[in-house]
């Protein structure tokens, strides 16, 4: 099958609309000889008229011939061996074309990826069909037939400004239907995130998942649990922090993905029919926050809107036994984490200031509170204050704290240093150098 090519006046896509750091390593790969395009998510969201959050290219050049084109490239990598280019505004990530390989294949040396089908064979799959390694060079039709949908394997092509259509995606973007590349339970096997990603691209583009698709992701949703933990973790913050989290959220439970991601939330939604309208209030006022230019939710907020409710339900079912509130709050955390971490790996760095900022709430709830301005100044305090005003826009409880709370800050706005980011390791103390006295010499004769 021939691919369709649609020439530069027959498509929207202008290149004032992509960035100058991604058109310049266009540019350069081009002028090097090399083919060099746009694709996936970034040529999607042009056509739909929608802002890139990035822009990924693709090319015939080997990961070390980039490494050698461009000074600002790493290497990164195992399952895919990918460079990022890092310019002072943004990471460009640029791949080489890939394709499907038998594991038998032998690896020989890498010289140039032109010999597409000879350089790093590393195709492996485990006993379920799941890929775990996939780094075999190909040609960019086979590179954009192992994507995972339609509308993901569109091209743009730098050297004639041209679009490049592999498979059926420009008319399925124009039906608003997300269609897998390929069988989907073939496709969903290979790698089950894929699943995740049909729910946020339904959600977040509004569009239509393909019946059959469809009745495929809900028979395999409890192979979720084969991915990485790690990897879920990831794939949870972009589902819910881009501003579709309550149509996900309802994509999730009418799968049958929720249970085996969220095993603890899920049985808290089976007790009352009343909880799923609670969490469904809590991801509406997180799209809102998305959507009216308020600063990005954090991770650690998301996570207090998602499970602050039922850690506190469960927290509530052990102060009635007589334990006090911070131990009942701190126990229902360590259980419903321990299971959680199983499938969906919460960083305990996050895990801790979770039960921080819920254990926060009774003192933003006092009035007088004791001590304001100490309290203001803890590190959790704005994610702590957010999910205070969760409540107040939500359900309309604690108006008058948190109207008590604003005016403090507008007069006296608190003081915090700032947290070193996780991967910045603190300053190396300076070594004092030490110089050697010199020994007087001896007095003459």
């Amino acid at each position: 099958m021939q691919p369709l090519i649609i020439p530069r006046k027959e498509h929207g896509i202008s290149r004032k609309q992509v960035s100058l750091n991604a058109l310049r390593t266009l540019y350069r790969l081009r002028d090097h000889g090399f083919i060099a395009y746009l694709v996936g998510g970034c040529v999607r969201d042009l056509l739909l008229e929608r802002t890139p959050k990035d822009f990924d290219i693709a090319t015939n050049a080997a990961p070390g011939q980039i490494k050698r084109l461009f000074r600002n490239c790493r290497l990164v990598g195992r399952r895919f061996r990918l460079a990022h280019l890092y310019f002072q505004d943004e990471i460009l990530e640029v791949s080489t074309f890939r394709a499907a390989a038998p594991a038998s294949e032998e690896e020989p040396e890498e010289t140039d990826a032109s010999e597409s089908h000879l350089h790093h064979p590393r195709h492996l799959i485990n006993e379920d069909g799941m890929v775990l390694r996939d780094n075999v060079f190909g040609t960019p039709e086979e590179d954009a037939l192992r994507r995972d949908f339609t509308i993901n394997a569109l091209a743009y092509n730098i050297e004639d400004f041209s679009l490049i259509d592999f498979t059926t995606g420009l008319s399925d973007l124009r039906q608003r239907l997300l269609r897998p590349i390929g069988d989907p339970l073939v496709r969903f096997t290979e790698d089950p995130v894929r699943m995740l990603r049909a729910v946020r691209f339904s959600a977040s583009h509004d569009l239509v998942i393909e019946p059959a698709t469809w009745e495929t992701l809900c028979e395999q949703a409890p192979t979720i649990s084969r991915a990485s933990p790690a990897r879920l973790y990831e794939e949870m913050m972009k589902l819910f922090l881009l501003g579709s989290a309550r149509p996900v959220f309802d994509l999730l439970l009418r799968s049958g993905l929720l249970a085996p991601l969220f095993p603890g939330l899920s049985r808290w939604l089976d007790e009352s029919n009343r909880h799923p309208a609670r969490l469904c209030e809590n991801l509406e006022w997180l799209d809102r926050r998305h959507g009216n230019g308020t600063p990005p939710t954090s991770p650690l907020l998301f996570l207090a809107v998602f499970f602050g409710p039922v850690l506190e339900a469960r927290a509530l079912i052990r102060q009635r036994d007589g334990v006090p509130r911070q131990q009942a709050l701190a126990a229902a955390q360590a259980v419903f984490m321990e299971e959680l971490c199983k499938t969906v790996h919460v960083p305990a760095r996050i895990g801790g200031r979770l039960r921080n900022l819920l254990a926060m709430q009774p003192s933003l709830h006092r009035m007088p509170p004791r001590r304001p301005a100490s309290l203001a100044g803890r590190p959790d305090f704005v994610d702590a204050l957010a999910y205070l005003r969760l409540g107040t826009e939500t359900r309309g409880e604690n108006r008058s704290t948190l109207k008590w709370w604003e005016d403090f800050l507008a007069a006296a706005p608190p003081v915090t240093s700032p947290e070193p980011p996780p991967d910045e390791a603190p300053p190396k103390r300076r070594r004092r150098r030490r110089h050697r006295r010199r020994r007087p010499a001896p007095a003459a004769a």
